[in-house]
């Protein structure tokens, strides 16, 4: 997962964008996931650039069926399949970066006690709760929703869950000195999670802002329901996990 979410992102900054400022609004637009095409079918979002001689004005435009006003239209995926692109398509490398680093730390042992084919299944279908919680909330949002915030913060209500004792052993790194630090998973993962309202607020979701605070309400959301699903969907070896002691692969 971390490798794909690495090379659709190169991919979709090598044309157009930057590295750490991420893909531009034409691929946000296209591959994203707009909850105002999700409810209104047949409709479609664009890039409007209103070009005066003082300065250049861009803003989102939604119409329904615009190729019959505009003509025939660039090639892009159907509406429903931008609900998997937007998955892989992060906004920016410090929105990339975080999702994966807490991905790396919490979801070897999610996998274990799911099975491979059941954790891809959790993954994306976390990403996907999100995406329609988003939707739910603010239903004519035009700004595209992208990322695997939805899906990692799955995986974290599952490990917090599984494993509400684990800590983390890291090497914090000092100035002119390193020292081995010990820190409890749910401090970590309250780390990430007090990072994406930062994201937001930075304007590294992606190149079109939109209502953050109803993603990360859509992300606290999915992760409840994750930690409260897990335990029945994890092997019969692992639903008794919280009572034991923690596991060597959190380790770092």
């Amino acid at each position: 997962m971390i490798l794909a979410n690495v090379v659709v992102y190169l991919l979709a900054i090598v044309h157009a964008g930057s590295l750490f400022g991420g893909p531009n609004a034409e691929t946000a637009l296209r591959y994203g996931a707009i909850p105002y095409e999700l409810t209104h079918p047949g409709s479609h979002c664009g890039e409007l650039a209103v070009i005066t001689r003082l300065h250049t004005h861009s803003s989102v435009v939604c119409l329904s069926h615009p190729e019959k006003l505009l003509g025939p239209l660039a090639h892009r995926p159907a509406t429903w399949l931008t609900v998997l692109t937007s998955i892989f398509l992060h906004g920016s490398f410090l929105s990339l970066l975080v999702n994966s680093a807490a991905l790396a730390l919490f979801g070897l042992n999610v996998e274990d006690a799911l099975g491979r084919v059941r954790f891809l299944a959790f993954y994306v279908l976390g990403a996907v709760l999100a995406l329609v919680l988003t939707v739910l909330f603010a239903p004519s949002s035009q700004a595209p929703v992208l990322g695997s915030a939805g899906a990692v913060a799955a995986v974290l209500g599952a490990y917090l869950s599984l494993y509400p004792r684990a800590r983390i052993i890291g090497v914090a790194l000092i100035p002119f000195l390193a020292t081995i630090v010990e820190a409890p998973a749910a401090l970590l993962a309250g780390a990430w999670l007090l990072a994406q309202p930062w994201v937001g607020l930075a304007d590294l979701a992606g190149p079109i802002h939109g209502a953050w605070p109803l993603v990360l309400a859509a992300q606290c959301g999915v992760a409840l329901l994750a930690a409260l699903a897990i335990r029945p969907l994890a092997g019969s070896e692992r639903r008794e996990a919280k009572w034991r002691r923690p596991p060597a692969e959190p380790v770092y």
